[in-house]
């Protein structure tokens, strides 16, 4: 007898533990689980209403400003796996993550529960950052072809080829509300290529001297990119004739910010510099330590950037003073985002950081694991950033 109460004793010990264990489990938040795409979304309860940043720093003069604020500390939602690194941006919209990969992929990916919606095959690795614009995905790829993809299908609607790789970005130039829009973007052909959004025709090319390694910025009738040839190039919007050419001092790598007249941008030799593009003059010049492949964010007062010396620079917007700076462990060429009061950008030392906006104190960090070289896309509490591992992560 005493032995039978002994073994009910245990069985009912042993049910006892895996209730607690099981409680355990769903006690735990969706910023706790680590879930990875193929497992059950209790994210569905996070909102992806209005959510939006669709293109490669949010906005065509390429600014890197969200239009929200973003809590002390984020938790992780869901992971997503590609065939290759993914230094491509994402775009958010509608629900939908688009981000390319090294694969050769351009993926849709939902943003609620990380699960692949659809892929698209390029004939190269996808580096460029998709933009969205009228329910179609725009993105370049290494195989030298520009594509126009439905967004909620995945189907081809066009393609445009360059004659060679392109790896930047891709931005529009609309006006008003005119039923298609101007698409740009550069190539390793040495041109900037715009091309009608309706039909993949060529509007114009403008040659440069060099490669075109960055997204194109755009402001009030003019687009504006830094070369490989160590220019600062604008163009007319309306048929790529040339507005000014502006020296530099080193070839450019990263994409400019074009905000109210001004363009900012830094170059291989370590120097960030501010032209006003209506006079093609230089107006100050930030000497760094070491190249730089990120570019800014620029806020009301001050610009942030990233550099290969390891460091988020803070600088002052009118002069070009440094304000602070923030020192990670490995080369920052991810692009930072300014959120409110914060900023938020990833690392080759394999984490993502969140520090204020004010001084540079370091908020929140969340470790991938392996370099990040994408900018995050930020937009109504969420952060979305791919890696070098492949991998995609969403955060909220």
């Amino acid at each position: 007898m005493k032995a039978t109460s002994l073994v009910v004793l245990v069985f009912v010990l042993a049910g006892l533990a895996a209730g607690w264990l099981w409680l355990q489990k769903q006690d735990q938040s969706p910023r706790d689980t680590g879930r990875t795409a193929g497992e059950p979304a209790a994210a569905a309860a996070l909102s992806t209403e209005g959510v939006s940043w669709p293109m490669f720093h949010g906005a065509p003069d390429l600014g890197g400003r969200a239009e929200c604020a973003l809590p002390d500390e984020l938790g992780a939602v869901w992971r997503f796996d590609t065939g290759g690194p993914v230094v491509s941006s994402a775009a958010l919209f509608e629900g939908s993550v688009f981000v390319g990969s090294d694969d050769g992929n351009l993926y849709a990916i939902d943003l609620s529960s990380g699960r692949e919606k659809w892929r698209f095959a390029t004939g190269g690795g996808v580096e460029s950052s998709p933009c969205v614009l009228d329910g179609t995905v725009f993105v370049g790829s290494t195989d030298a072809f520009l594509y126009a993809i439905d967004a909620r299908s995945g189907a081809l609607r066009w393609r445009y080829e360059t004659g060679a790789k392109i790896v930047g970005g891709v931005n529009h130039a609309r006006a008003g509300n005119e039923n298609s829009a101007p698409i740009l973007v550069g190539s390793y052909d040495n041109n900037l290529h715009c091309v009608d959004s309706d039909s993949g025709e060529p509007l114009w090319v403008y040659e440069s001297d060099s490669y075109v390694n960055g997204t194109p910025a755009v402001g009030s009738r003019v687009a504006a990119f830094g070369g490989c040839d160590s220019l600062i190039h604008c163009v007319s919007i309306a048929d790529g004739a040339p507005i000014a050419r502006i020296d530099a001092g080193s070839h450019i790598a990263a994409s400019a910010s074009l905000v109210d007249g001004r363009l900012y941008v830094g170059h291989y030799d370590g120097a960030f510099v501010a032209a006003d593009l209506s006079t093609g003059a230089l107006l100050w010049t930030y000497e760094g330590e070491d190249a730089f492949f990120s570019s800014p964010a620029v806020g009301e007062e001050r610009i942030l950037v990233g550099s290969r010396d390891k460091k988020l620079h803070c600088l002052g917007r009118d002069r070009g003073e440094k304000i602070w700076t923030f020192l990670t462990r490995g080369e920052v060429d991810s692009s930072p985002v300014i959120c409110g009061d914060k900023v938020v950008v990833g690392s080759n030392d394999g984490w993502i950081y969140v520090v204020r906006l004010d001084d540079g104190a370091e908020l929140w960090r969340h470790e991938i694991g392996a370099a990040i070289i994408a900018s995050p896309a930020v937009s109504k509490g969420w952060l979305v950033v791919g890696s070098e591992d492949g991998s995609v992560h969403a955060f909220h």
